[in-house]
């Protein structure tokens, strides 16, 4: 299994705000489904981070996703690891299949791969 990248999620009422602000930096927006937004850099497209409200179907939001080539396989290392899986393995509309499991240090990760 591989990653392919990670991305902070900062929960946040000010998308619009935050986009303007990390523009001057030189990020912009590639995806926005209206509850997410990401901003990348042109320059390296894996530099991204997120700024959501809540999160569309999960019970929490996560503070971070990793991105990674199997996400089965990362599923069923987790569950036999014996970590707290927040949010169940699931398909979801927007293309994606996922997952958010409890780090060690109480953050909530969506591990996360493109269908």
């Amino acid at each position: 299994m591989a990653v392919r990248r990670v991305v902070p999620n900062v929960q946040s009422e000010a998308a619009e705000e935050s986009r303007e602000f990390y523009g001057l930096l030189g990020f912009e927006e590639v995806m926005n489904l209206g509850w997410i937004m990401t901003l990348a850099a042109p320059s390296g497209p894996t530099a991204q981070i997120s700024f959501m409200a809540a999160d569309k179907t999960a019970p929490v939001t996560s503070d971070m996703s990793v991105e990674v080539d199997d996400v089965d396989a990362a599923y069923a290392a987790v569950r036999e690891s014996g970590a707290e899986i927040v949010h169940p393995l699931q398909n979801e509309e927007w293309g994606v299949r996922r997952f958010f499991v409890r780090d060690p240090n109480g953050r909530v990760i969506n591990v996360l791969g493109h269908r």
